[in-house]
């Protein structure tokens, strides 16, 4: 009997094996293994395997799986063992799912382990209709709830990976939807490493995440899945990445077809590779093969693309024995198991911002014989899950986890009050059709819950042109079409009114500010959301989610949609008051803080240093905190952030318990990015503050309280 081949042997190297297997293909199957959708190479006994998987909060279009709120709010609970919990939970449903269906010879789209997750692009601009896929505006929140995820999602054995992430989308890429495929996104080297790049470097030199996806538009001249700046010079000669790469679905046809940096088919499939993009997602690597005929690239740069691809799928196990492979026996009873849906509950408590409470909140159910449902979002499952979103096996709406709690005593009356963008929700209905139940039903309940906000047929991808919204960006920040007129007509009822927004992003909610007595932010809160706004609703559970995200007052104070300078946006950069500021939220109870302490008042420049908080729960509600840090440059010679998110920690106290919460602050994050990009640490003094917010004007009026203030200073 012959010797094992090298690639099937598991003492050798996933390295030399992947070589040894690519040695043995011809050309032809060397590109066929380039596309996601890559055939079977039975000879080599190499199966059919589709690369193309989605995992943004929960499996993705494969069916039934545990779904969890959207991306943006579990960037809310700025808690990163919950989003490491979420994706264990996600590769352990992935594992299960992948197996079955290979066993069934199903080895379609959606059901491989090459998840094309987390999105970790800065949310710079509200209008943003993908903004609520990623975890909110800041570098640091983003970076460590990416590593997190991906942590999650890859395992921790020293050989296998559970699953495979992705890093997406590489780099500087944050809309307009619309423009994708010819924009060029223009920004300073200042800006691109103070804040387009620190989360993909985390997640590629801390998380060791196995792939990076390009984005499809131009940054500085040069298609990203193209990129030689980027993917060649940063991604793996800087940070020393080692996975592969893969690119935005078709976005390489866009580089002779709208952003003219080539002319031909091949040219374009040649810069791609050549640069170092292993994977196409779309069919452009089809025309490798004419490519190499004409001489735009060589076998030895398409080998290198192989060997890599062959190296995921080995690290995988799918050249392994089952036996051998630690993830290959994950039983399909994990899948939608009542453990994973009660995680997705306790995410979706947790992620719940409470943005204004007059003491109408928590509703007591003694006391209250009817309340008014109304909204367009009180009864929607769509408001519920937001995109990329799997099947869940049951949806709770806003209307049925009110039901479910208020009881069989409390009347329920429910009217959808106007549609989510149009005039009315009949067609052949006048303008305003629902206004008048709606107002009826508030004048008979003693309390009035409004659902409004967005969704993610409004809100979202690059859409149909059918789409009132375009593109899927909004065209401004102002709740869409009959809502705020909704809003106002049951105010005037004089009904005590509770609003709970459901969006993937700000809205510039002034009015409501001022006249409403009580407001919850809830996302896309995932298939059991209507449970969780229930729980909190009632006081089941007390509030703890804080804003990843600006809430401004208006459109006209943003810059240009276009413009990729940091300038004026987000709360590191903003020159105006926010409605709610970044890091913002409420809660039932109070948290005092005390005895903040440095273990060093005074270090040398490259040195870390400690800070240490005492926090009680002042209140008479048992609550979880998030604790703040933010860091101020005071003495920078380039432009500084206003200040730094630098630590958080989420902590749970009883009524009068205290606790003490000890952060490690690495020496980095005191550097300064020079206008040329690099990181230098200067001495000066730096400002630390600790508390349950930023230190902003408008946080402290909010909050009640200032965040504790020490002075550092490096010398």
């Amino acid at each position: 009997m012959e010797n094992k081949p090298v690639y099937l042997d598991p003492s050798y190297s996933f390295e030399e094996r992947a070589k040894d297997l690519v040695s043995r293909m011809t050309i032809e199957e060397k590109v066929s293994q380039m596309l996601y959708n890559s055939p079977a190479i039975e000879r080599l006994g190499i199966p059919a395997y589709n690369w193309w998987n989605e995992a943004l909060h929960g499996v993705a279009r494969a069916g039934t799986a545990t779904m969890f709120p959207q991306a943006i709010g579990m960037a809310a609970t700025f808690d990163e063992e919950l989003i490491y919990k979420v994706a264990d939970v996600i590769s352990t449903e992935g594992r299960a799912k992948y197996h079955a269906s290979s066993k069934k010879g199903d080895r379609g789209i959606y059901k491989g382990l090459t998840f094309w997750s987390p999105n970790i692009n800065i949310f710079r601009d509200p209008r943003w209709g993908r903004g609520q896929e990623t975890y909110g505006e800041d570098p640091y929140l983003t970076a460590r709830l990416g590593v997190a995820f991906v942590k999650g999602l890859q395992g921790n054995h020293p050989k296998y990976l559970k699953a495979a992430a992705c890093a997406k989308h590489f780099a500087v890429h944050s809309g307009p939807e619309s423009l994708r495929h010819e924009f060029n996104a223009v920004v300073s080297k200042k800006d691109l490493y103070e804040t387009y790049l620190p989360a993909f470097k985390a997640l590629v030199q801390e998380a060791k995440v196995e792939s990076v996806m390009g984005a499809y538009n131009r940054t500085n001249g040069e298609p990203c899945c193209g990129s030689k700046t980027l993917l060649s010079d940063i991604l793996r000669g800087e940070w020393g990445f080692k996975g592969h790469v893969v690119s935005d679905c078709w976005a390489i046809r866009d580089f002779h077809m709208h952003h003219h940096v080539t002319a031909t088919a091949p040219e374009s499939a040649a810069l791609a590779v050549r640069n170092g993009c292993d994977l196409n997602c779309g069919n452009m690597f089809g025309n490798l093969l004419i490519a190499l005929k004409e001489g735009l690239i060589t076998e030895e740069e398409i080998d290198r693309a192989v060997t890599r691809l062959m190296i995921t799928r080995m690290k995988l196990g799918m050249f392994d024995p089952e036996d051998q492979v630690p993830y290959a026996s994950i039983s399909y009873d994990f899948v939608d198991c009542k453990e994973h849906r009660e995680l997705a509950l306790d995410v979706a408590k947790k992620s719940i911002v409470l943005l204004k409470n007059d003491g109408l909140l928590p509703l007591d159910r003694k006391k209250i014989r009817s309340i008014a449902v109304i909204g367009p979002n009180a009864d929607s499952r769509q408001a519920l899950i937001g995109n990329y979103e799997g099947t869940a096996s049951e949806y709770v709406t806003v209307l049925d986890g009110i039901r479910e709690m208020a009881g069989d005593d409390v009347r329920i009356y429910y009217s959808v009050g106007c549609h989510l963008y149009k005039d009315r929700v009949e067609n052949l209905g006048e303008p305003g059709d629902r206004i008048a139940e709606a107002v009826t039903c508030a004048e008979h309940a003693d309390v009035v819950i409004m659902c409004l906000g967005l969704d993610s047929t409004i809100e979202g991808e690059e859409m149909h042109e059918s789409n009132i919204y375009g593109s899927g960006d909004k065209p401004d920040l102002n709740l869409p079409g009959q809502q705020q007129e909704l809003l106002e007509a049951v105010y005037a009822t004089g009904k005590p009114i509770v609003l709970v927004l459901l969006t993937g992003s700000a809205l510039a909610v002034t009015w409501a500010d001022e006249h409403i007595p009580a407001i919850l932010n809830a996302w896309y809160p995932g298939a059991l959301g209507g449970r969780a706004i229930a729980s909190v609703l009632f006081g089941e559970t007390n509030p703890s989610g804080k804003l990843p995200v600006t809430f401004y007052r208006t459109t006209e104070e943003l810059p240009d949609f276009t413009d990729y300078s940091m300038e004026n946006r987000t709360y590191r950069f903003m020159k105006n008051e926010a409605l709610y500021p970044f890091g913002f939220g409420l809660s039932y109870t109070t948290f005092d803080y005390s005895d903040l302490k440095l273990s060093k008042d005074t270090i040398r420049a490259g040195e870390g240093f400690n800070v240490s908080v005492k926090v009680t729960n002042t209140g008479k509600m048992a609550g979880e905190e998030v604790v703040q840090v933010y860091i101020k440059d005071l003495e920078a010679s380039w432009r500084v952030p206003n200040w730094q998110l630098s630590g958080m920690k989420r902590v749970r106290l009883e009524s009068g318990e205290t606790a003490e919460i000890t952060f490690e602050i690495r020496p980095e994050q005191l550097a300064v990015v020079t206008d040329e990009g690099k990181s230098v640490i200067e001495p000066g003094e730096f400002e630390i503050y600790v508390g349950g917010s930023q230190p902003d004007a408008r946080s402290v009026r909010l909050m009640g309280k200032a965040p504790l203030k020490a002075v550092l200073r490096v010398q």
